[in-house]
């Protein structure tokens, strides 16, 4: 996958990104609402139309891990149901300030069927990989679900033309296939 190209909007909480996933252009709308109340108006109206979603914590700040249950079930409750969900403890630069373990969060991440990983904005450490692993994730998801249609469409009987039988005049004439 290639690295995003961010194209931001002015907004400090909202940026288009462009990658490729095994050779095709993923364009993705990133919304930051940094869990603040906020934006928790117009979240849920987000939710419906999102497809992945980065739950983010401060591994410094206990709370902030603590805040992830209530923004998984809003997730949950307004988004489609299919939706890819990672959970990201930022800050692994100041693990000597660590107030939520990566056990405990590998363990809620596993308990509610998220992916899982560290990150550090400052040092730019998996940053990028948290937003590659997202988009390949849901570009798998797509991809299955336009393969399964494809399928779908492609198995179904076509409406045709009714001939009734009864109707026909002359004789029918019995051959096999192998009669000349």
């Amino acid at each position: 996958m290639d690295r995003p190209q961010l194209d931001g909007n002015g907004s400090s909480n909202y940026v288009n990104a462009c990658s490729a996933v095994e050779g095709k252009t993923v364009k993705a709308q990133i919304w930051d609402t940094a869990g603040q109340e906020r934006y928790r108006a117009i979240t849920s109206a987000y939710y419906r139309g999102a497809v992945g979603a980065l739950l983010v914590y401060d591994i410094t700040k206990r709370q902030t891990f603590e805040n992830v249950q209530r923004w998984l079930r809003e997730l949950r409750d307004h988004a489609d149901s299919n939706i890819v969900i990672m959970l990201a403890g930022n800050k692994s630069d100041l693990n000597h300030l660590r107030a939520v373990s990566s056990d405990d969060a590998q363990n809620l991440a596993e308990k509610e069927t998220l992916s899982f990983l560290e990150t550090s904005a400052l040092e730019a450490l998996n940053v990028e990989k948290a937003f590659q692993t997202i988009l390949f994730d849901i570009y798998q998801i797509i991809s299955k679900k336009a393969l399964a249609a494809q399928e779908a469409s492609t198995t179904t009987v076509p409406h045709g033309t009714t001939i009734n039988v009864s109707n026909m005049s002359g004789t029918v004439e019995k051959k096999s296939c192998c009669s000349n």
